[in-house]
């Protein structure tokens, strides 16, 4: 099976605006923004979604929570008066296009109740 496009940003093999990484994850900037803010964040371990999530794999979820307080405050979006959108995707009817697991942190505007991907 070939690798998925995040494990290929993961290792660097194609470009992505990074915006942080650690051992655990990587943040990058998504390609297709559909705010001012828009955010991946992706476990450096290769996990399908959200439901292959188990006691095992926990300390990648631990550390995706901790880079999504990091993004909102390097990108200026964690003031409560303004807040942001945490999404993760499963399943074809859920909107999950990459089949690897990745959070949307999205915000620098206002958000209404759209879904942002139809």
């Amino acid at each position: 099976m070939e690798e998925c496009i995040f494990c290929k940003i993961i290792k660097h093999e194609i470009p992505a605006k990074v915006v942080n990484e650690n051992e655990y994850v990587i943040a990058f900037e998504d390609a297709y923004p559909v705010a001012p803010v828009h955010v991946l964040i992706v476990p450096k371990k290769h996990i399908a979604n959200i439901m292959e999530v188990n006691d095992e794999n926990m300390v990648y979820i631990n550390e995706i929570h901790k880079m999504i307080q990091n993004v909102a405050k390097n990108k200026k979006i964690d003031a409560q008066e303004n807040g942001f959108r945490v999404i993760t995707n499963y399943g074809e009817d859920g909107g999950q296009t990459v089949h690897h697991l990745h959070y949307h942190v999205i915000g620098g505007k206002r958000l209404g109740p759209k879904i942002i991907h139809e």
